[in-house]
């Protein structure tokens, strides 16, 4: 049989039969109601519900003769695996449809209650939402979700109920959590919620466990006193390395050439020397490889070595150093410590509008909520090494505007 023509299909009228299109088997224009105009339907029998069905592939002259034959040969593969076109084309459709916030919660609530001991838990874990948040979220798709929409749902008891609005806003950042794993939102908008709502009283914002220097302050205290270049002591050396990296000292003091990945810029730091006793992979800043290649040759293992002894650094030398720098801090009459620029970057990366995710995986910090860690999967590197760039070139001096 002969393909069907443009010629043929431009002159098709209301009135006419179906013209077969000739190039797949059950395919065929069947006319409109306007002269010229068509729709392309497929007919076959379904080998999973053995009943004839009609797929409809579009328009013509939108879709011309040999795009709908390429459309319909797809289709007749399926047919020849065993599989009904329409059924898998409906399943990929509801798979890839974006939940509303109700929804995503359901779904994950019915996953996680065989974890729970207590059936009683997992009840109010759904109830809360259902009572709190389901008004105002429920009907919202995921990726419409903006932060302001979740402090809409909490103020009512932000402050009258602060430890229910506590559960609940975990809960929610649970939910968003699961929706950002699954691709149904681009962001957790839970992270920065905080922002639009009252402090709670007898909150506190932080508690001051190691004083921090206030995050504005660091580039002036870096460009002053720890050159990068040149002939620079190795202790100021160590501390431009660990604000640069926002590790903590210990990780920094024990760090061998082994542990580094030139190539790849990563620097990996493992599981022993870890307080998570989870190995960490950090990604290194050209400014922190610059310093890091000041540093070859001056012991075979140790990259921040004891001048006299060859051997570690003390804990103590760091705090040393900022005693004699006078290392400004937020807490009156103390000065920063170095487990304190954690903080300062931590404050940073809230301030530049990164998500509380990103930092906290930058920080090695191990996610308290067994629920939300499950679905994390991946230590995000790439995302931290844009992250991890823009700091170092905060602290050397340079200006990065909010993050987009």
């Amino acid at each position: 049989m002969a393909v069907i023509t443009d010629a043929k299909a431009r002159n098709i009228k209301p009135e006419d039969a179906a013209i077969p299109h000739g190039g797949v088997t059950g395919l065929a224009l069947h006319p409109s109601k306007t002269k010229g105009r068509g729709k392309w339907v497929l007919r076959y029998v379904s080998p999973v519900a053995n009943k004839r069905r009609n797929a409809g592939l579009g328009s013509y002259p939108e879709v011309g003769i040999a795009e709908v034959a390429k459309r319909a040969t797809a289709m007749r593969v399926t047919l020849s695996e065993g599989k009904d076109p329409l059924m898998e084309k409906a399943q990929a459709e509801a798979a890839v449809k974006a939940p509303t916030f109700k929804e995503a919660a359901e779904i994950l609530h019915k996953d996680l209650l065989p974890g729970w001991k207590n059936p009683k838990h997992g009840q109010q874990w759904i109830n809360t939402l259902a009572e709190y948040v389901f008004p105002k979220l429920g009907a919202k798709l995921l990726g419409d979700i903006q932060p302001a929409d979740v402090a809409d749902a909490l103020k009512p008891i932000w402050l009258e109920k602060a430890e229910t609005a506590s559960r609940v806003k975990q809960r929610i950042h649970t939910v968003m959590a699961w929706g950002w794993a699954h691709g149904h939102c681009q962001s957790n908008p839970v992270d920065v919620v905080t922002h639009l709502l009252p402090q709670q009283q007898g909150k506190a914002v932080r508690t001051q466990h190691h004083p921090a220097m206030p995050w504005r302050k660091v580039p002036a205290f870096v460009r002053e006193n720890l050159r990068l270049e040149g002939r620079v002591d190795i202790t100021r050396k160590l501390l431009a390395f660990v604000i640069l990296t926002a590790c903590r000292s210990g990780e920094a003091r024990g760090m061998t050439w082994s542990e580094v990945d030139w190539k790849n810029a990563v620097w990996t730091v493992p599981a022993e020397r870890m307080k998570a006793k989870l190995p960490h992979r950090v990604p290194l800043s050209p400014r922190a490889l610059l310093l890091l290649e000041g540093q070859k040759n001056q012991h075979e293992s140790l990259v921040f070595p004891s001048v006299r002894a060859q051997v570690a650094l003390s804990d103590m030398t760091i705090t040393a150093l900022l005693r004699r720098l006078n290392a400004e801090s937020d807490v009156p009459g103390r000065v920063a410590t170095a487990h304190g620029f954690r903080s300062s970057f931590r404050d940073w990366c809230s301030e530049q509008g990164y998500s509380r995710d990103l930092a906290e995986r930058s920080l090695a910090h191990t996610i308290k909520d067994k629920v939300e860690a499950a679905y994390h999967r991946t230590d995000l590197l790439e995302q931290r090494r844009e992250l991890m760039n823009a700091w170092a070139t905060f602290v050397t001096g340079g200006v990065v505007g909010q993050h987009a």
